[in-house]
């Protein structure tokens, strides 16, 4: 490594690391100077230890190259569908259909690197659960975690009732990023359980460069089970009506009258199928104009294996100890006193 520039990436502010380290590294050195023999060996092992975790703190490391970056210079909203139906187990055979979005999320997250998602959600009420960030793993991770809404609490929902909202979170996006191109896909089925008409997209349609209108169902239908409260968020029993389990089927006149609103296209989605995405309307920047980001090499697990390595002296002296202290207290046996009639006592 000579000739290589050692940087630190501490994971406190140097200063507090210091505030918490000094102190017990105070009493070591008291300790030190007081010991004598082995008990001095010990204790300036234990001042290396505690000098060796700060170091690994501080997290040393070193230029490791860099690596090319993609940047596309495009917004994407992603609009999810999280009534009950969005669960209906008729993808893949039994799964339910919110496993499809998820698959679906993730391949266009890795057709579009580099640009900006937006999440929102809507059942009896549309949210925007996460703003136009470059995080797909908080994107990700916030799919993972999503439940449709609580059986017992729906009162029906309207496929159309994100329409307000996107075209909300299209308009504040070009407003602050005008050179930026805008993408919308919307995930559902077209099931509209309330008795009023959708409510139209086509509002958003101006804002919206390209994206799809992706549909999951079947016309056979898929039953749904109960979605609750709790931690896991599903119960094991079945939506019912009239004494059957309940079916949700599919609406793709629904789905492509949102689609003829955007003015993008309409596909119905299946496990066995691939999903076709159009090209990002501002075009994927080469490896060159991108521009590079650093990489580190770290260097905290050299002090960690220190740590490792004095740890497992003491861990081996302790026990030592230990073993010492059970013979010392054992009971020592003695002949067994006789009586003065011979016995034994």
């Amino acid at each position: 490594m000579e000739g290589e520039t050692v940087i630190f990436q501490p994971v406190l502010n140097v200063f507090l690391l210091a505030l918490l380290c000094a102190p017990v590294a105070a009493l070591a050195v008291m300790a030190l100077v007081r010991a004598t023999g082995r008990g001095r060996a010990l204790w300036a092992m234990r001042l290396v230890m505690l000098l060796a975790c700060f170091v690994m703190l501080l997290r040393p490391g070193i230029p490791g190259g860099a690596t090319e970056t993609l940047a596309t210079d495009t917004d994407i909203v992603l609009v999810v569908d999280t009534t009950a139906s969005i669960v209906a187990e008729d993808w893949d055979g039994d799964r339910p259909r919110l496993d499809g979005v998820h698959a679906d999320v993730q391949a266009i997250v890795d057709e579009y690197p580099g640009a900006r998602f937006a999440l929102i959600t809507f059942d009896a009420t549309a949210d925007l659960r996460m703003p136009l960030t470059t995080d797909t793993t908080a994107l990700v991770s916030s799919l993972e975690v999503l439940r449709p809404e609580v059986t017992s609490q729906s009162r029906g929902s309207s496929i159309g009732i994100a329409n307000q909202l996107l075209s909300d979170t299209l308009s504040n996006a070009a407003e602050s990023s005008p050179d930026r191109s805008r993408m919308v896909f919307y995930f559902g089925d077209g099931e509209q359980t309330v008795s009023s008409a959708p409510e139209p997209f086509d509002g958003s349609a101006e804002l919206t460069d390209a994206g799809a209108v992706l549909g999951y169902g079947t016309a056979e239908g898929g039953p749904m089970k109960l979605t609750t409260g709790g931690v896991d968020g599903s119960s094991s029993e079945y939506i019912e009506y009239e004494g059957a389990n309940a079916l949700s089927l599919i609406d793709e006149g629904n789905l492509e009258a949102i689609a003829s609103d955007l003015g993008v296209e309409y596909q119905h989605r299946t496990a066995d199928a691939a999903l076709t995405l159009p090209e990002a309307p501002s075009t994927t920047t080469t490896y060159a104009e991108s521009g590079t980001v650093g990489n580190v090499t770290e260097l905290y697990w050299v002090a960690a294996l220190v740590i490792v390595a004095l740890l497992g002296v003491e861990l081996t002296r302790a026990s030592m100890l230990v073993a010492r202290l059970r013979l010392l207290r054992a009971p020592s046996t003695s002949p067994r006193r006789r009586t003065t009639d011979g016995g034994a006592a």
